[in-house]
């Protein structure tokens, strides 16, 4: 038995057959509207193994997709879920940032007329700002600043 029973409302599966019927909408998007429509308890009540022969996914997309249904609602199904937290912590915080941008109005090295983002970026670990870094982290963290020190 089910734990999770996708029951739409009228509204809905008409909302979801006019997504399917103009193919405008990004590819998991048309998939999802599909995998529900089929699910629905109240419409066709595919089984989980005919829906993903059908459809060509995993019954664990299914499963999941009707636990999403049941507990947050339709949106949620059609909408990539946000990231709680950046997969990659950005490397400059604002305490390092602050010291980058102050390095970077700093005097250049002897014999240079200004900063480069590479000897900005040698300079950033030879400091211990942070323990490695490119002159494209650099850059963007610069940019970010509106700073044309450099």
């Amino acid at each position: 038995m089910k734990k999770y029973i996708v029951r739409l409302e009228p509204d809905e599966r008409e909302r979801l057959q006019r997504l399917v019927r103009a193919g405008q909408a990004a590819a998991y998007k048309i998939r999802h509207a599909n995998m529900l429509l089929m699910a629905d308890a109240d419409g066709p009540g595919w089984a989980d193994e005919q829906i993903a022969e059908g459809l060509g996914v995993s019954i664990g997309q299914i499963e999941h997709l009707r636990k999403r249904f049941v507990e947050q609602g339709l949106e949620a199904c059609l909408e990539r879920k946000r990231q709680d937290r950046p997969s990659v912590e950005p490397k400059f915080d604002g305490q390092k940032q602050a010291k980058l941008i102050a390095l970077a109005c700093s005097q250049p090295p002897e014999g240079r007329a200004r900063w480069s983002l590479r000897l900005l970026a040698d300079r950033a670990v030879e400091l211990r700002i942070v323990e490695s870094t490119s002159h494209e982290t650099v850059r963007q963290v610069l940019k970010k600043t509106r700073s044309n020190r450099i």
